[in-house]
């Protein structure tokens, strides 16, 4: 189908605020109020518009275009009432002049007929019905679908569910715009070519469709939470915009319980953003963090969705991070750690996730509850199988334990290890101030 609006289409280069919307010679109102409504709206503008479409790119196209128009509508006649409504009949009227454009206007005409395609100009009034939201989970689902991989996953999901730009998404992952921008593009063509469907799975593959989802939003959390590299130890925008998804999936899937889960963990993890680091962009360690400076707002968030996510049966993965989570945020101190229930709750992650980087976590909470040496037994026999060989926090967990052990010259060997594995400038920072101690007094 040839991309052709009736206005050029917006690069993704072009000079945007910093939720990726479009700005310009616009009133700071007008721009506040596009970049709020491209946020909020995006996803679902773009869901809505690639159903009827069927074509990822004019899709964009369209909503792009409407986001355009929004900026000097709004600086004429105000912002609307519904910034909403009034984008997704912009958008829909560009898919219109983009079908007609194409000549194939006649054979989806059918697709695009809906009360408000009937006036001329965009309305202020109506709402947004529950066939958006749909569309905005059948996108979700297409673009963590088990035949693109993860990172293919992860930057669609960007792209196209919070329309974060190219040139964001590619800060995120430490690559150029080029580069991203064909990783994108080869997973537009693999929805093509594999014939994704845009649609929700059905009832008997939901668990694990979802459960991929879920794995998405908190690897894109997690890229946030800890940048895998760069000079900073957190990354604002990848964390919060996990966030955003997580709580758009819970308005979408409010009965899935780790759907709530995954929303609670990521609220009380995020809670301690501001106190990880200190004036200077030093590494905190949880001990040394100001607990009365933490989001006790999103803690208690976090927690009345743990309360929802933990009543009616077995937990999930999601549902048993966030009650670890928060047994650290609720402990008045860390001297006040219940690391008894930490341990046990990391034993009933265990059965559900039986992951290494678990095991890791666990002897952490073993080392907390049951003294160093027992810790070190477990972390050795991680080791030994290999599974976390270049994860750097296998030899900084060693290190500590050898440390508190004592044992200086091994200490300062796994510290050293570490060091070497780590990316991250900040973890590096605090890698080497501890080598330097533990060798100093070795």
């Amino acid at each position: 189908m040839p991309r052709t609006l009736m206005h050029k289409p917006v690069p993704d280069d072009v000079n945007r605020d910093e939720d990726g919307s479009v700005i310009g010679s616009h009133s700071a109102e007008v721009r506040h109020a596009v970049a709020v409504a491209h946020r909020r709206e995006w996803g679902a503008l773009l869901a809505s518009t690639a159903r009827v479409l069927r074509d990822l790119d004019l899709a964009e196209e369209c909503v792009q275009e409407a986001y355009v128009s929004a900026l000097d509508a709004w600086e004429r006649h105000g912002v609307p009432d519904n910034p909403g409504a009034w984008l997704s009949t912009a958008a829909r009227r560009n898919a219109l002049d983009a079908l007609r454009r194409a000549k194939t206007l006649k054979s989806k005409l059918h697709l695009l007929v809906e009360p408000e395609m009937e006036s001329d100009a965009p309305q202020t009034g109506s709402t947004p019905g529950p066939l958006m939201y749909d569309d905005r989970l059948r996108l979700i689902f297409m673009c963590c679908h088990p035949a693109l991989s993860r990172e293919a996953q992860i930057a669609l999901t960007m792209r196209l569910v919070c329309g974060v730009s190219t040139a964001d998404i590619a800060k995120t992952f430490l690559v150029t715009m080029p580069t991203m921008a064909a990783r994108i593009t080869r997973a537009k063509k693999k929805i093509v070519g594999a014939r994704i469907p845009f649609g929700v799975p059905e009832p008997d593959e939901l668990p694990e469709r979802l459960n991929s989802v879920l794995t998405v939003i908190h690897l894109l959390f997690t890229t946030g939470h800890t940048a895998p590299s760069g000079r900073t130890l957190t990354r604002a925008d990848p964390a919060e915009r996990a966030l955003d998804l997580a709580r758009m999936l819970h308005e979408l899937m409010p009965g899935e319980r780790e759907v709530k889960g995954l929303l609670a963990l990521l609220l009380i993890t995020h809670a301690r953003r501001a106190t990880r680091t200190d004036a200077q962009g030093r590494l905190l360690l949880l001990e040394e963090q100001d607990r009365s400076a933490w989001d006790r707002a999103a803690i208690e968030e976090g927690r009345r969705l743990l309360a929802e996510a933990l009543d009616g049966g077995a937990a999930g993965r999601f549902t048993l991070q966030a009650a670890i989570a928060s047994v650290h945020a609720t402990a008045p101190a860390y001297a006040d750690t219940d690391w008894g229930r930490v341990l046990v709750l990391y034993d009933e992650l265990l059965k559900v996730w039986p992951s290494p980087v678990v095991a890791l976590n666990r002897a952490v909470a073993m080392a907390m509850a049951a003294g160093p040496t027992a810790a070190l037994s477990e972390v050795e026999k991680l080791e030994r199988t290999g599974e976390l060989a270049g994860y750097h926090y296998l030899p900084a967990v060693k290190a500590d334990l050898l440390r508190r052990l004592d044992r200086r010259p091994e200490a300062a060997a796994a510290y050293r290890q570490a060091l070497d594995l780590a990316d991250n400038e900040a973890e590096r920072a605090f890698l080497a101030s501890r080598l330097t101690e533990t060798a100093g007094r070795g």
